[in-house]
């Protein structure tokens, strides 16, 4: 018993601590691959050390000083110029300072989120060092190999140190550009474990949480960013729906038939709130527009008591500031309700997103509302054979045969 509630310790400071400590370690190391060892030889001590000697006050304090001690170790015994000698008695000289929560680790989400970086490489990194999430887990999530997710994170480490990708917040004229990248990994992250949740291994779906936890760190450090806090909401009014949106066996069960009773109404609470504060700004964006589109939602007791006419407004907004198909095929969803399915369906027809399986599921109910149960079916079995997640597949399988049947 005993044993177990030291596991558990351990674990609960792996998640709070870990990415902070790595983080700190990248600042006074200037090197990513040599803070997350020493981080990781730190808590392993502490597996050993803790349940014998307790564990510490200040646990993450304690992390940071012994992954300290280990990197200075390791400088002393790969040193073999003058200068790595140096290096380490700097580090062994270089006392913890005092940070306001999370500095440090802003600075390494701007560094793992850099530009310079492919997307799925910023992805993984980020959930590595920052999320703590080893590298099985985030392989499990990316439905990759493990060894190909390693080579991955390994290439973006070496990428850092060759490009000399400085550890550091951006400057205020750099912010806008960076923080977009920042954000639109999050809600990459965020998204992959919705998408993908459904009858899915534990692991994609621990990807929202992740998600959450990282948008909720941004949100802490930069307060006054508008963005940043729409995201937050769009990301908790979209958990608020989790234990409604599925039912025996994973299958996907659709907004409009979801049981509102079992939604969230903390977290409804919390990102309407979020939404108001950051659309009174005046400074609108994409994430708080669709934040706004959520809280829409929210507030609604039913489908038939929502403001559609409303939601079509703000994804007229959206369309400005993030233009593109798939804002105009949600955009046509909201006009089947507002004005009717043969008003959506024009719509969508002329979008050109043939292959996307939300695109497919879309036409198929807009067509077997029009009547057309023959083209639906066949739509809803296309919408099927592209779905990522077997609680998806379930649904629109079940709607296809459901229509070829009659």
């Amino acid at each position: 018993m005993a044993e177990a509630e030291d596991a558990r310790t351990v674990a609960a400071v792996f998640r709070e601590e870990y990415g902070r400590a790595v983080s700190v370690l990248m600042r006074t190391t200037g090197d990513l691959g040599l803070a997350e060892d020493a981080v990781q030889e730190a808590f392993a001590a502490a597996a050993q050390r803790w349940p014998a000697d307790g564990v510490p006050e200040h646990p993450g304090a304690w992390i940071i000083t012994t992954a300290r001690r280990r990197a200075v170790d390791r400088f002393r015994r790969e040193a073999a110029r003058g200068s790595k000698e140096a290096a380490a008695a700097d580090l062994a000289d270089d006392a913890p300072r005092s940070e306001p929560f999370g500095d440090d680790r802003l600075a390494l989400l701007f560094v793992c989120c850099h530009p310079a970086l492919a997307m799925p490489a910023r992805v993984a990194l980020a959930l590595r060092v920052i999320g703590g999430l080893t590298t099985a887990q985030i392989a499990a999530a990316f439905l990759v190999t493990e060894a190909t997710l390693a080579q991955r994170i390994s290439r973006a480490k070496a990428k850092i140190r060759d490009a000399r990708i400085p550890y550091r917040i951006p400057a205020a004229e750099e912010l806008p550009e960076r923080l977009a990248g920042v954000l639109a990994v999050i809600y990459l992250i965020y998204n992959e474990g919705y998408s993908a949740g459904l009858g899915e291994p534990p692991a994609r779906a621990g990807l929202c949480a992740e998600a959450v936890r990282l948008a909720r760190v941004l949100v802490r450090l930069l307060p006054h960013e508008p963005e940043a806090t729409g995201l937050l909401a769009l990301l908790l009014l979209s958990e608020s729906r989790r234990n409604a949106r599925s039912g025996p066996g994973g299958v996907l069960v659709p907004l409009a038939e979801q049981d509102r009773s079992h939604w969230d109404g903390v977290l409804i609470a919390e990102g309407t709130a979020l939404v108001r504060e950051c659309l009174a700004r005046g400074r609108l964006g994409q994430y708080q527009l669709q934040a706004a589109i959520q809280a829409e939602h929210a507030a609604a007791a039913s489908s038939e008591a929502t403001d559609w006419r409303r939601i079509v407004r703000l994804y007229d907004l959206l369309a400005e500031v993030a233009p593109g198909p798939v804002v105009q095929l949600n955009r046509a969803v909201a006009v089947a309700e507002a004005q009717g399915p043969a008003a959506a369906l024009a719509l969508v027809d002329g979008l050109g997103l043939a292959g996307y399986h939300v695109y497919h599921a879309v036409r198929a109910d807009l067509l077997a509302r029009t009547g057309r149960a023959a083209e639906a079916a066949a739509e809803y079995a296309e919408a099927a054979q592209l779905a990522p997640s077997a609680g998806e597949r379930s649904y629109l399988e079940e709607r296809g045969h459901r229509l070829a049947g009659a």
